[in-house]
């Protein structure tokens, strides 16, 4: 039997709040150090009332990291597959845009570097989404190549690498100081240069 439009929208909207206080809770704890029972009070639910949604907190995470790779494919433009230097300037506007939203960043930083343990369930996630943000890149500045915008003898693999190990350098040191590191600045100038160096 299918639920009500009313209380389907009424579940959703709940589930929506609960990854919310999931995001929050994880970017400030780490993963290891949040619980159901702190995210249920956050949400005004019991325990029980949470895993109805989500069974368990590994489960919770999952959401939370989907939601956060739809944003983030939607802000990058991962879904037109950009060419070339049309690429790399949608990567300064997604660096600008996370300037505003501190605590995605945070989440992804966190969890990124908590996974680097091999029992962490979200280790699996961390790997897939590098190869798959630098298959982009890489396969972008192959675009930048064939159109003739980029020189043909750059190594597409590791430049896409080092644009993914600058971004989150920066997110982290921006981070951690966030009055000396203006992070969108340095990673337009850092990109301002790789484009000068890599045009045809």
């Amino acid at each position: 039997m299918t639920p009500h439009p009313q209380r389907r929208r009424r579940g959703d909207d709940r589930r929506e709040q609960i990854i919310d206080q999931a995001l929050r809770s994880f970017a400030e704890n780490g993963y290891r150090n949040s619980s159901i029972a702190d995210i249920a009070e956050r949400c005004g639910l019991s325990q029980p009332g949470l895993l109805h949604y989500f069974p368990n907190k590994a489960a919770l995470l999952a959401a939370v990291l989907e939601y956060r790779d739809r944003l983030d494919t939607d802000r990058l433009g991962m879904n037109l597959q950009l060419r070339g230097k049309d690429a790399l300037g949608q990567l300064v506007r997604l660096v600008e845009h996370n300037m505003h939203v501190p605590g995605l960043v945070q989440l992804f930083t966190v969890v990124t570097s908590e996974a680097v343990t091999v029992d962490h369930p979200a280790r699996d996630w961390v790997v897939n989404r590098y190869r798959v943000l630098e298959t982009y890149l890489a396969g972008a500045l192959d675009g930048g190549i064939a159109d003739g915008t980029l020189r043909s003898d750059i190594d597409t693999a590791a430049i896409a690498c080092q644009i993914t190990a600058m971004m989150d350098g920066l997110q982290l040191q921006w981070l951690l100081d966030p009055e000396r590191v203006n992070m969108a600045e340095l990673f337009r100038a850092y990109i301002d240069g790789l484009t000068a160096q890599l045009s045809a």
